[in-house]
């Protein structure tokens, strides 16, 4: 079953040339998708456009059957995780415990689960540390492991990370890979946004690229200029 249908896509910024015109995709249900191509072709736009951040000028996103305009925001993050490329740009919470824990108390989850899941991600991701600190006061790598953190706490069926592995080590790449690999096994999908194409070719099972305002998939063009 898809998950995200894209028909015949078009979006472009006030008073700038078309990003995309036409472009048409599917994603499944438990895709694995590396999502490439050179600064400016449009990678982080996409992304926004699939968890309706942005609106597409004509054309239609469908997740899960249904318009992706139907949806509320709230609706469509039950649904889908989305990490941004600054970890600052969805970190708000005043302390690293309460960031992680947010998501889970907003949509009522009982109180002792939201504490062990909190547990869990603040030991998987080396925040423990820092749990009570502010955290804007973190480096910028712990940032990064918080913002990561506090999306996969909700379990999200999908998740759209746009450059995730930025200000992670070696080491922290080899977890967050590993994680990666718990999500794929419960049945979840996500996208890897990321210019890191040996981390994104090990951790994904397909590739869409863009270029000039054309996706391609499978050995073919997925859209028109």
């Amino acid at each position: 079953m898809d998950f995200w249908e894209v028909r015949d896509l078009c979006f472009s910024y006030p008073r700038r040339e078309p990003l995309f015109q036409g472009l048409s995709f599917r994603i499944g249900r438990g895709d694995t998708v590396a999502l490439t191509g050179a600064n400016g072709s449009g990678k982080t736009t996409l992304g926004k456009l699939l968890v309706g951040i942005l609106k597409p000028l004509s054309g239609q996103i469908l997740l899960e059957g249904k318009d992706l305009q139907e949806y509320s925001l709230a609706d469509i993050g039950a649904r889908v995780g989305y990490l941004f490329q600054n970890p600052e740009k969805q970190i708000f919470s005043p302390s690293v415990k309460e960031e992680i824990a947010f998501g889970l108390n907003f949509r009522g989850f009982d109180p002792a689960l939201v504490e062990r899941r909190v547990e869990e991600m603040l030991d998987y991701f080396e925040l423990k540390h820092c749990a009570h600190q502010f955290p804007f006061n973190l480096s910028q790598g712990e940032k990064q492991r918080l913002a990561i953190a506090a999306v996969l706490a909700l379990e999200p069926s999908f998740v759209v990370f746009d450059e995730p592995t930025t200000g992670l080590d070696q080491r922290r790449k080899e977890r967050f890979a590993a994680l990666l690999q718990k999500i794929k096994a419960r049945g979840a999908g996500y996208i890897l946004i990321s210019h890191d194409r040996e981390f994104s070719s090990a951790c994904c099972e397909r590739r869409l690229h863009l270029k000039e305002g054309k996706i391609y998939g499978d050995d073919k063009v997925c859209g028109k200029a």
